[in-house]
């Protein structure tokens, strides 16, 4: 009862005076064509993003039903083939407010649209680092980790480790070639280097060849400390796994894993959010759920404290320092000033355990230890928030 007693406290000053408000948020979902992999073992789910999105909204009924405030989720799905603008233009016309689960040259074209320039959009789906730097927009945040927070705290692993003697293998789609290229970034910024790298273009069925193939594939590179694998569509990194010509670690899109979330996340409450979502899903969250989950939150959070529905008090709130929304990652998230971007700890995890997160200790910075994750503020070439 004490327990009860004090939440209500805590959400009954949260804002200066109560009175029946309204939010409405929308969720697109552009759906693309995907790449034949060697593997259907796991297949992605349908509601994926939508699920987390759901979640988020029961979350903030939960606590709008003591304030007088109610959230609504209008979602709708197209195809990349259809006319996924004039659906977003329709969205617009109803909610100032989309969660977007869309490729990143969807995301600056709805960003781009007349209806969306007094909106705030979330990017849950799109880990392109040029969204957060060159072609970054004011009004899309990011809820989502860049594919350079993650290979940061790959990064800070690997030095903490002392694995310096390093090769990496990636895969040819485009989501292999953003973090490969992400990743050489992150090991030159925390003075490391590759030793020898390798594309996987083979066409073998892996299947039933991997015990031959990967050995023979992986036998050029020598003796290495570990073996980094950029292959973000889930293709080939699996059979590489324990096929390698030196028994040694693997890292990065397979083995361990630098992961927005986790089912292995257990900590700072997580076990609760988890249960929720798999009460309400039946299956595990996963990394596009948690960021859709984060963006209906950070909403929820901001007219929570503001009482307020407008954009411009709403974004306002989100940007500032006051905000901090608890993300069940052991420290409260908060957004950059300079790129919209969603501050969080990333998780260091293998499919069966966490096995740190960062940033980790000993890895310092001025303001923020977050912002060794990422482009920091010196970095930035992002002027649209200037």
């Amino acid at each position: 009862m004490l327990r009860v007693f004090g939440f209500l406290m805590v959400v009954a000053t949260a804002q200066p005076a109560l009175s029946d408000v309204t939010l409405g948020v929308g969720l697109l979902r552009v759906t693309t064509p995907q790449p034949a992999t060697l593997s259907n073992l796991d297949p992605v789910p349908d509601d994926t993003g939508l699920a987390g999105a759901q979640t988020g909204l029961s979350d903030n009924l939960t606590t709008g039903k003591f304030l007088g405030q109610t959230y609504t989720l209008d979602h709708q799905t197209v195809d990349v083939s259809a006319d996924p603008m004039a659906v977003a233009q329709n969205m617009l016309k109803a909610s100032p407010y989309l969660i977007l689960d869309a490729p990143a040259d969807i995301l600056l074209a709805i960003a781009d649209l007349p209806q969306a320039q007094d909106a705030l959009l979330f990017n849950t789906s799109a880990s392109d680092v040029d969204l957060r730097d060159d072609n970054c927009r004011a009004n899309l945040l990011h809820s989502l980790p860049s594919h350079a927070m993650r290979t940061d705290a790959l990064a800070q692993v690997l030095v903490q480790k002392r694995w310096t003697d390093l090769v990496m293998i990636a895969g040819t789609y485009p989501e292999d070639i953003a973090y490969a290229d992400a990743m050489r970034a992150s090991l030159t910024k925390f003075g490391l280097k590759l030793s020898d790298e390798k594309t996987w273009d083979a066409d073998a069925d892996m299947r039933r060849t991997a015990s031959q193939e990967i050995p023979l594939f992986t036998q050029d590179f020598g003796d290495y400390d570990a073996l980094v694998l950029a292959d973000e569509v889930h293709d080939f990194g699996r059979y590489v796994l324990y096929n390698t010509w030196q028994a040694r670690p693997i890292v990065g899109s397979e083995g361990l894993s630098a992961e927005t979330w986790s089912p292995v996340i257990e900590q700072w409450g997580a076990a609760q959010l988890q249960s929720r979502f798999e009460d309400q899903h039946a299956r595990k969250m996963n990394s596009h759920d948690y960021a859709a989950w984060a963006a209906m939150r950070t909403l929820g959070e901001a007219v929570t404290r503001t009482n307020a529905t407008d954009v411009e008090t709403l974004r306002a709130y989100v940007m500032s320092e006051a905000f901090e929304l608890a993300g069940f990652k052991g420290r409260p998230l908060t957004y950059r000033a300079w790129n919209g971007q969603l501050r969080q700890p990333i998780a260091i995890a293998h499919p069966r355990a966490l096995a740190a997160q960062a940033p980790l200790e000993g890895f310092l910075h001025q303001v923020n230890e977050l912002d060794t994750l990422g482009i920091d503020r010196p970095e930035s070439n992002c002027e649209a928030f200037q």
